[in-house]
């Protein structure tokens, strides 16, 4: 479709600037026998505020912004897929497309409303983690560009519904735009967040090209997660990866940015 985002991307070269996880038993064991005695001994079988038996997962959010490239809706898809085989439930994920042919196969259309909704609506309770996902160009001193909306989703309205639907759980958002290092500061910085960005809030990310699977960052990201534990691992390897595209394409460095809360300093992958 035809939308005014292509008057803020700009051409580096050939390279297209991207502004906008029941086996029967002999015998039972003892803690399984004494379990239906619990309710009448007066024990709560919770931990940290979660409900009895309750095992925590991933709550998901996949958005890709825009459709003037396919890079977004790919990488958007291809975490939705890893997730999906590492075992996350697929009620957990919700992705948003601003791509008519997803949309036709019943992807949510991104706009902001539905961003924001989603995000705020997120059923997370004590035990489970947030995984936020936006792609998409971006819009220097406004935020993630939603073409759907013809308009910015600016790190205030990002922040906000956080609070909601997130709130004190661990919670990564992972933010691939130009300009997107706007993120990682103010209103976004949490003690829970983990916040990874493509670059800084003065700098252009690379790599949205229509020949091209993922941009640059995306592309880094999916590479370095399967070899990290911990989510500083995946923005290290992430970043070292960027630096090395950006110097063979002789670019100036896009800088990715992130920032890590202190209780989640050392928070794990997990899928």
């Amino acid at each position: 479709m035809t939308s005014s985002i292509f008057r803020k991307i700009a051409r580096h070269g050939t390279t297209l600037r991207c502004f906008y996880e029941w086996r029967r038993r002999e015998k039972v064991p003892f803690r399984l026998r004494i379990l239906p005695l619990l309710p009448a001994l007066g024990i709560l079988c919770s931990v940290g505020g979660a409900p009895a038996g309750w095992a925590g997962t991933w709550q998901v959010i996949l958005v890709a912004g825009d459709d003037a490239q396919p890079v977004f809706d790919n990488a958007a898809r291809e975490l939705s897929r890893r997730l999906l085989a590492a075992g996350v439930p697929s009620g957990n994920i919700r992705r948003l497309s601003a791509s008519n042919p997803e949309l036709a196969s019943g992807i949510e259309s991104a706009t902001a409303e539905h961003v924001l909704h989603r995000i705020t609506e997120l059923p997370a309770r004590p035990g489970d983690e947030c995984l936020i996902f936006l792609t998409s160009h971006g819009e220097r001193g406004s935020g993630l560009w939603l073409a759907r909306s013809d308009r910015a989703l600016t790190p205030e309205e990002l922040a906000r519904a956080l609070s909601h639907g997130c709130a004190s759980v661990p919670t990564v958002v992972i933010i691939s735009a130009c300009y997107s290092g706007s993120f990682a500061t103010g209103q976004m910085t949490k003690p829970n967040r983990v916040i990874l960005t493509a670059a800084r809030g003065d700098r252009p990310s690379f790599g949205c090209q229509a020949h091209r699977t993922y941009n640059f960052f995306d592309e880094c990201l999916l590479d370095s997660l399967p070899q990290a534990g911990t989510w500083r691992s995946v923005f290290e390897g992430a970043n070292h990866c960027v630096r090395r595209m950006e110097h063979a394409l002789g670019a100036q460095p896009s800088e990715p940015q992130a920032y890590f809360g202190g209780t989640v300093a050392a928070l794990r992958v997990g899928f």
